[in-house]
């Protein structure tokens, strides 16, 4: 076991060989693009696995580890996640298997949409979450922190709750059923294995809209404005304008919070990554779409529909 951990950071290894599976293990690889957690392959001759260990700041970003590892459990129920092999509570550990296949990438989001909202398809006709998501009420708690703590906050960011308001009201006027949904498909979180696609990572997991889904996809990945139309089309199977509407308002809500994720992150994360420039660019296309003259034609569309 020492030759495979040898050259991995102590406070990992020591984590890492608590697991038996490592100890059948022929190699334990890091993997590149986590932001939040880190992430090992493990090779073995039964079939690979991968661990991720997170760290105890992970709490300020409202993951809860333990409805992490059992909405895991239900996304591979589903069949749209790969199976949950080992859970250690308490220790940021988790352990699923390994997708052969292909990670996407922003382009393969753009070229794969009705694919995709097959899989989102299937994840939220699963079992459902044991916890909800808002990002309304994710939103107000980061900014809590952010100003308990001193934390960075970018030009005239409190200069739009009026409108977070607005758009809160608007979308509870006819508010969607609730269904289990990742609520962090970035491209990197979609795997294809060549005949169909894995959703994985349940950090941010719970009952939420499904439109939210459908919005923060478009958002992630950068896509142009007629993408969205076709996202929506192809879950729906249908393209009504207050569809649309709704997603792309959940999409707004979505860069809005997902800002000051990265302002906290900048703050207390050991990873060396830019969350405040990865944080801004997000904002800054919330602040267009804030100051853009059609943000009161979606409210007026979700609310009379």
């Amino acid at each position: 076991m020492d030759e495979v951990l040898a050259g991995l950071p102590p406070a990992d290894a020591a984590r890492l060989a608590r697991l038996p599976v490592v100890g059948r293990a022929s190699a334990v690889v890091p993997l590149d693009g986590g932001i939040t957690n880190r992430n090992y392959r493990v090779r073995t001759p039964e079939g690979d696995q991968v661990v991720r260990l997170s760290d105890p700041e992970s709490s300020l970003l409202a993951i809860d580890r333990e409805n992490e590892h059992r909405n895991s459990v239900a996304a591979a129920a589903s069949g749209a996640a790969p199976e949950v092999t080992t859970y250690l509570p308490g220790e940021g550990v988790l352990v699923v298997a390994w997708v052969e296949g292909r990670t996407f990438t922003e382009d393969d989001v753009g070229s794969n949409l009705p694919r995709i909202a097959e899989a989102c398809r299937l994840l939220h006709g699963g079992p459902a979450f044991v916890n909800g998501f808002d990002m309304f009420d994710i939103q107000q708690r980061y900014l809590g922190i952010v100003r308990e703590r001193g934390f960075r906050l970018p030009p005239r960011y409190e200069q739009f709750e009026g409108h977070v308001a607005r758009m809160r009201a608007a979308m509870g006027v006819r508010a969607e059923p609730r269904v289990p949904c990742n609520n962090d498909l970035l491209a990197a979180n979609i795997i294809d294995d060549g005949d169909r696609l894995w959703l994985i990572d349940y950090e941010y997991s719970g009952m939420n809209e499904a439109s939210f889904e459908l919005g923060n996809i478009w958002s992630e990945s950068t896509l142009p404005e007629e993408a969205l139309d076709v996202l929506v089309g192809a879950y729906w199977r249908r393209t009504e304008a207050a569809d649309v509407a709704r997603a792309r308002l959940w999409a707004l809500m979505s860069k809005y919070g997902w800002m000051l994720w990265a302002s906290i992150q900048a703050a207390v994360s050991p990873i060396a990554f830019d969350y405040w420039s990865w944080g801004m660019e997000k904002y800054e296309r919330a602040v267009a779409e804030f100051d853009s003259p059609r943000f009161a034609d979606w409210l007026d569309a979700v609310a009379r529909r």
